[in-house]
């Protein structure tokens, strides 16, 4: 069976197909989540210190730890710990975090101009790899998250850790990290042809009904035939009072 070419398939529309869109809502979405993941001191948090206020709490993130205390909005940052900061999941974290978000940057730059939804077709395949790099920024991100989960207990402080819990900046790196690599597969996928160019929005040009229409006047009444000849013969009869 003689291999189709391009020339043989076109858009039934020139409006911006779907995985792109999907792909361009969420991997801005992921990289906020993963942003905010990062920086923000909160990876876990240590309850019961000892020696001081039942109340008290540390939140350590990869970049700072700070103290706060369940009856004020007052936070202490710059807590030293350099036990924790010493840990290699804290320099592996840092270094694929900030890359993460660097390599999603990357991946909407080397998109949109692959995308460009005011031509007519498409450039797939700089669009699919820059989905490629969104996937990867996302991959990135659930490494050092799912890391840092699996040995949350493990990671040695200067504090005590009797009692320790998941911060919310795992939460919004996970999220962020899906979001990520789901919208940068979505927009990978466009890269070949496939399902019958439905990925793409595309049909086979002889699959496609050629229309023309005859209009017809009569006295009080105007009568518009449009026609379909490859897909068998429809008739569209309106009737306009005059």
């Amino acid at each position: 069976m003689p291999r189709q070419t391009a020339q043989e398939w076109i858009r039934t529309s020139l409006r911006t197909p779907g995985i792109f869109i999907f792909g361009l809502v969420m991997a801005p979405c992921g990289w906020v989540l993963d942003l905010t993941a990062t920086v923000a001191p909160n990876w876990r948090t240590l309850n019961s210190l000892p020696d001081s206020a039942p109340n008290e709490f540390l939140q350590q993130g990869i970049w700072d730890i700070c103290r706060a205390t369940t009856t004020s909005t007052t936070v202490e940052c710059g807590v030293q710990d350099t036990t924790y900061f010493g840990n290699q999941i804290i320099e592996v974290a840092r270094g694929l975090m900030v890359a993460s978000l660097i390599v999603t940057l990357i991946g909407l730059a080397v998109a949109i101009p692959g995308i460009r939804c005011w031509r007519d077709q498409p450039n797939w395949t700089v669009a699919g790899l820059g989905g490629l790099l969104i996937f990867l920024s996302g991959v990135m991100t659930i490494i050092p998250i799912a890391w840092y989960t699996h040995i949350l207990t493990e990671i040695t402080s200067d504090f005590n850790l009797t009692d320790v819990e998941v911060g919310y900046c795992i939460v919004l790196g996970y999220i962020g990290g899906i979001f990520e690599v789901l919208g940068g597969f979505v927009m990978f996928i466009g890269i070949c042809r496939c399902c019958g160019g439905k990925n793409r929005g595309e049909r086979k040009i002889n699959s496609v009904a050629t229309a023309f229409s005859l209009s017809l006047s009569f006295p009080h009444y105007n009568f518009q035939i449009t026609v379909y000849p490859q897909k068998g013969t429809k008739l569209l009869v309106t009737a306009i009072w005059n």
